[in-house]
């Protein structure tokens, strides 16, 4: 049997103490940064992985970080947060770390549920996911100090510039440009985009990479629905509207859209949907696919540096705080 590398192992191969290995990973941040960068190098280089329970007495740290879980609302694009848990659950993993999944059905009752988990000492820091302006998490979770990272932006005029927080985002209008410029390469210049109403900061997002692209057709608003999708787009070329594709803000829109076209005998149109779902993949149509697992790879890089074992979030600070993922076009 092959022995686990050990402290020492660690210390010996990048030149430094046993009290040095153990600073930068139990608290990186009072080791100055190229030893760090020599230590973690090492422990990745030996696989070295620290015997977490050890761990958990030594530093009165719970070794956890908590995720809502969103309440089940049936659907289609559901599956993109099941594979970011599932993503993150695995990377947390590897860094000797636990998630803990909660619940809550409002966001009034998940701030009492993140006082419980603070309180018990459950948790070492969480990941907010939908995010949306003015979410009163974000400000709970500021008010008491307890680390976190959004999977979703600030959704202000200054997330990127002057953030507010710690984020992680797919760029949904690098995904909606790209869908727009492949369709009009292929099938013609008039593409509409089908989204939701004003105000959603995401949806707003997809929409202007549309814009960007030049998509040259129209703007079609209506909820998150299927049967709503398929109304509005039947209406459209009911009416004689002319496009040579469309673009939607999820998989569910997109869904609609195409049993849409094939009942005006139009089973041909250029459709691309958001979120690369199983029934996108089953229809045949194109789609944005968001890559949870880089999302995943982010927040906890945000929340622990590039190979750190415990919470130390960078600071909030210009060109440090966010990740933004740009996710990838699967054409059908």
């Amino acid at each position: 049997m092959v022995k686990a590398p050990t402290v020492d192992d660690v210390a010996r191969v990048a030149g430094v103490s046993r009290q040095t290995v153990s600073n930068v990973v139990n608290s990186p941040h009072i080791v100055r940064p190229q030893t760090r960068e020599r230590v973690e190098s090492a422990i990745a280089e030996l696989g070295y992985r620290p015997h977490a329970a050890a761990r958990m007495l030594r530093t009165r740290r719970s070794s956890t970080i908590g995720v809502h879980l969103d309440p089940y609302a049936g659907g289609i694009s559901g599956v993109v947060l099941d594979r970011f848990v599932h993503a993150l659950t695995e990377r947390a993993s590897d860094r000797d770390m636990r998630v803990l999944v909660y619940a809550a059905r409002s966001p009034e009752e998940e701030v009492a549920r993140l006082a419980d988990l603070r309180e018990g000492g459950e948790v070492d820091a969480v990941i907010v996911t939908g995010t949306f302006r003015g979410d009163p998490r974000t400000g709970w979770l500021i008010e008491h100090g307890l680390p976190f990272v959004s999977f979703g932006r600030p959704w202000g005029e200054d997330d990127v510039d002057v953030p507010a927080h710690l984020w992680v985002d797919v760029d949904g209008a690098a995904g909606t440009s790209a869908a727009t410029r492949h369709v009009q390469r292929t099938a013609g210049g008039r593409v509409a985009f089908l989204g939701w109403p004003e105000g959603s900061g995401t949806g707003d997002d997809r929409e202007r990479g549309w814009r960007e692209a030049e998509g040259g057709g129209p703007r079609w608003a209506v909820e998150e629905s299927v049967g709503a999708a398929r109304a509005a787009v039947a209406a459209a070329l009911a009416a004689g509207e002319a496009v040579d594709g469309i673009v939607c803000a999820s998989d569910s829109l997109a869904v609609g859209a195409h049993l849409a076209a094939v009942a005006a005998g139009r089973p041909d149109l250029p459709i691309v949907g958001f979120d690369n779902t199983p029934a996108a993949e089953a229809l045949g149509l194109s789609s944005v696919e968001q890559l949870p697992e880089k999302v995943a790879a982010g927040a906890l890089e945000l929340l622990m540096g590039a190979t750190g074992s415990i919470v130390a979030p960078r600071p909030a600070a210009s060109g440090s705080a966010h990740v933004l993922v740009e996710p990838r076009l699967v054409v059908r």
